[in-house]
């Protein structure tokens, strides 16, 4: 090449708005590169029957068989299957011109292969004659209009944080799909395009399709609301899904008891203020125990009993009150003793197990004295029952000065007008309040624990359909004594026809300890209510929470719940009519309005 003939190119220099471009250009450009390493993982690897991404395991797997007779919302269990898995519908239309001469054939080819059977004498099983019939059906159907065909494809990808944790959520599934007669397979050796089918893309990769007719394929539909609603019972609300009503008779349930858990400001008081007025429109005998007075206005509006309970109050409860049917059942007499000794160990900070034996003792000799044999039937206000001191004085006899001297603020200290005193209350009224805010700290779990005894033994006495309410019961598990006895109190009220509500905000404090928890067990009517980040883990444990429904109790507005009745989960929004509103109603603004 000649040197001397080479003339170089004159260089082109961009102008200022052109290099301004180009810039802005180059930014965009690395700026889209940084916004992708974001959202893009760092690593994937692919094996037979699983793929790893970031860390996270995933399997994908296919529904090959379904059950021969399928109803509305036959896959709610697996919609509602507790843990995380990703589904995936896959639905696309058949042209009946295409459908209708594969069905023909098929149909000729089972007719053909009864016939064949019946020529050989042997047994036709319904093996062929229920997909014969099925088919024969489907084709009719389809020529009259009334169905159409889809394939429809099915797929779950499961996650899990370790292999060992992923292949345990897979068998789990699988059993729960098996038991509902669907069969299941891996996608393997097409794990990657298992997880590209279930993406929100439309892109059915695996191509795993099942014919179904458009009944069936409806019944699929994942985006179903549930519902739950009794012939008879209480409106709770709205439910938050589809606007029906919300209608629970708790006493249709396994288990009349109900429990509501709720953050301070949440609507729980609200809440069971409303569920007891509909339960008195229904002839429902309702009684409270409320520490906060939040039950007064209530009581005044439908001309119920409001009792308030402190120091120098008239009205008295004796801790020995018993009713006849209590004293001549068999077990009733010796269940009352049980609840005696548990109010005393309260009063007397504490017994020993020898204490506990000796107090037995002392209170059965002590009806003795005061002339309740058990050979002999008693009669309403026949004798009066003992009262405290008299145990006291049995104490003495028995040579427990000891025990004695604890219990004495009780029988002749400051306190022995609240607690040594005869009844002079009665249970009559359809609605009737135990006010004990005036109490002590101190005193306050000793009278809910007598006022409890005191219902359980009325209820006895006279069976019809009835309700107690405890209000802030995290009280009642502070000691062992007043745990075990309402947790005893909820166990066995379904055969007195009474249901239990217990109401408290210290969720944690209620499932971390056993009673609490036996008597959560013991409750079919769960309400949730707003919780807070220290609570939901433990609330969500216990109830087998989705994680829907846990972000929902976290989010929830006032007056919102979450009703579990009899495994059904339903989202309700309780309202109150505007009759029942000021009826029920704490809200100072309100009330000053008024």
């Amino acid at each position: 090449m000649n040197l001397t003939s080479f003339k170089p190119k004159r260089l082109h220099r961009p102008s200022s708005k052109e290099r301004a471009r180009q810039e802005q250009a180059f930014a965009f450009h690395v700026g889209e590169q940084d916004q992708l390493d974001l959202i893009t993982y760092a690593g994937l690897e692919e094996s037979a029957n699983h793929i790893e991404i970031d860390g996270q395991f995933m399997k994908t797997i296919f529904v090959s068989g379904y059950p021969y007779t399928s109803s509305s919302g036959w896959l709610n269990h697996l919609i509602n299957f507790n843990h995380n898995v990703d589904i995936s519908y896959h639905i696309e239309p058949v042209d009946a011109t295409m459908a209708l001469p594969k069905l023909n054939r098929k149909i000729t080819e089972l007719t053909s292969t009864k016939r064949a059977m019946e020529r050989d004498g042997r047994i036709i099983g319904a093996e062929l004659l229920d997909p014969l019939e099925s088919a024969m059906e489907l084709r009719d159907r389809i020529q009259r209009g009334q169905e159409n065909l889809f394939q429809v494809s099915l797929y779950i990808t499961l996650f899990a944080d370790s292999l060992v944790e992923l292949d345990k959520v897979t068998k789990l599934l699988e059993t729960v799909l098996a038991a509902r007669l669907f069969y299941t397979k891996h996608a393997s050796y097409r794990q990657i395009e298992g997880l590209q089918s279930v993406l929100p893309r439309g892109d059915n990769q695996l191509a795993q399709k099942r014919n179904l007719d458009s009944s069936s394929a409806a019944m699929t539909f994942p985006f179903i609301s549930s519902e739950y609603v009794h012939d008879s019972g209480v409106l709770y609300g709205i439910n938050r899904s589809n606007n029906s009503l919300v209608i629970v008779d708790r006493f249709k349930l396994p288990n009349a008891n109900s429990i509501l858990f709720a953050q301070s400001g949440a609507g729980k008081s609200y809440t069971a203020k409303v569920e007891i007025l509909r339960h008195l429109m229904q002839g429902t005998k309702v009684i409270v125990i409320d520490p906060e007075r939040e039950y007064r206005q209530l009581a005044d509006s439908v001309k119920g009993t409001y009792i308030k309970l402190s120091v120098h109050s008239k009205e008295k409860i004796n801790p020995f009150d018993l009713s006849v049917n209590t004293y001549n059942e068999a077990d009733g007499f010796a269940d009352h003793v049980q609840s005696l000794t548990e109010i005393i160990s309260l009063m007397a900070e504490g017994l020993s197990a020898e204490e506990k034996s000796v107090v037995d003792q002392a209170i059965i000799k002590t009806y003795r004295e005061a002339g309740f044999s058990r050979r002999k039937t008693k009669k309403k206000n026949d004798k009066p029952y003992p009262k405290l001191r008299d145990f006291a004085r049995m104490l003495t006899t028995l040579k427990q000065d000891g025990l004695r001297r604890r219990l004495e603020k009780y029988t002749d200290g400051s306190l022995s007008e609240v607690f040594n005193s005869q009844t002079n209350i009665e249970l009559e009224n359809r609605l009737v309040v135990f006010d004990t805010k005036d109490l002590p700290e101190s005193l306050r779990q000793i009278m809910h624990l007598i006022i409890a005894q005191f219902v359980q033994n009325q209820v006895k006495n006279k069976t019809c359909k009835r309700t107690l309410v405890i209000d802030e019961a995290w009280l009642m598990l502070e000691h062992e004594e007043s745990a075990r006895f309402i947790a005893g109190l909820v166990r066995r009220a379904r055969k007195y026809y009474l249901g239990v509500s217990i109401i408290s905000q210290q969720a944690n404090d209620f499932l971390s300890n056993n009673y609490g928890r036996a008597i959560a067990s013991q409750s079919a009517l769960r309400i949730l209510m707003r919780q807070d980040t220290t609570t939901i883990k433990n609330v969500g444990i216990e109830f087998g929470l989705s994680e829907y429904e846990q972000k929902f109790l976290l989010t929830c507005e006032r007056g919102e719940a979450l009703i579990i009745a009899d495994q059904h989960h339903v989202a309700v929004k309780v309202t109150a009519s505007e009759e029942e509103h000021p009826l029920i109603t704490t809200d100072p603004a309100e009330l000053r309005k008024a």
